[in-house]
């Protein structure tokens, strides 16, 4: 979906009636990467923000998780309404929009983020409480069903699969698929997209957590594995987690959850942090090189290693 091209005045305000019951008094702002969004104000000053997306069945689920959390007290926006089919095989979805906030530094250490995610999963409803979440989004499906060894798409509906190597890549993501899917703990469901850019914070406290397409149901270790390798990236296209830092974030979560894990779960949870970052080393193969894969590089030797999944 091309940003710009679905969310155009005439459309926004059809759906603004459609889904709030009024056209939008202002338009505040557009933005978009794999969806597209626009914050509106109504005559009655409601602000809100209205996101439309290629549609799929696992949004249901999403929205729901999102409106628990909310009512929950977690610091995310509140649906206001949908997922709703809108034509072109897209959906749309309205919610409250929250203001302000700005990212929080990594330089601020991994506390805050592996303390609100700990709060997230343990605020979050039991994974058949709500309707399907499946398939996970790509960057996080390491437990995809399909036969081959990446998902059939990734987020731009590439085919990683017919990508040439690296082969340093495709074996490292072979080994973490074989050890995380004869992983049998209990699924439960948190955020499969925890980097700083999709939170906002102020004065040191969380204010709202954004991108609640990207929900997910995996074991509690996998969602905190995938969270460590990724939370300090900020919006530029070279961000990721630092080994350290990872070893940081997983620490932090154990404490903010009050439970020490073993060293397998710990273990486990370095496998699922390796595969986002294979992922999107992947995508960078795809394009012809670049700063994921170039990072990984340096880094896949320690990541196999605290994963148990180097050779021995």
């Amino acid at each position: 979906m091309q940003y710009g091209k679905v969310l155009d005045d005439a459309r926004l305000a059809g759906l603004c009636v459609r889904l709030l019951g009024e056209r939008p008094a202002a338009v505040l702002f557009r933005a978009g990467y794999l969806s597209e969004v626009a914050g509106v104000q109504l005559a009655d000053g409601t602000a809100a923000v209205i996101k439309i997306r290629p549609a799929a069945s696992r949004i249901a689920g999403c929205t729901a998780v999102q409106a628990h959390l909310a009512r929950a007290g977690f610091p995310c926006p509140a649906p206001l309404a949908g997922p709703t089919a809108a034509g072109d095989d897209l959906m749309v979805t309205a919610e409250a929009l929250i203001p302000g906030g700005s990212q929080l530094p990594a330089a601020h250490g991994a506390a805050p983020y592996a303390g609100l995610l700990a709060w997230c999963i343990r605020s979050a409803p039991e994974p058949a409480a709500v309707p399907s979440l499946a398939p996970a989004p790509p960057w996080t499906a390491w437990d995809h069903p399909g036969a081959r060894l990446w998902p059939d798409t990734d987020d731009h509906g590439r085919d990683l699969n017919e990508v040439p190597g690296p082969a340093w890549v495709d074996d490292a993501a072979q080994r973490v698929r074989q050890r995380m899917n004869r992983y049998a703990a209990p699924r439960r469901i948190g955020h499969g997209d925890w980097e700083s850019q999709n939170i906002r914070w102020s004065e040191g406290r969380p204010l709202a957590v954004h991108d609640w397409d990207s929900v997910i149901a995996q074991p509690e270790t996998a969602i905190v594995g995938l969270a460590s390798a990724v939370w300090p990236a900020a919006g530029a296209p070279d961000e990721a987690a630092t080994v350290a830092q990872s070893e940081e974030f997983i620490a932090c979560y154990q404490r903010a959850a009050r439970r020490r894990w073993t060293e397998h779960e710990v273990e486990d949870a370095w496998a699922a942090g390796l595969w986002v970052r294979l992922f999107n080393a992947k995508k960078d193969a795809a394009d012809g090189g670049g700063p994921q894969l170039d990072r990984l590089a340096s880094e896949i030797g320690d990541r196999l290693t605290l994963a148990a999944l180097a050779d021995r």
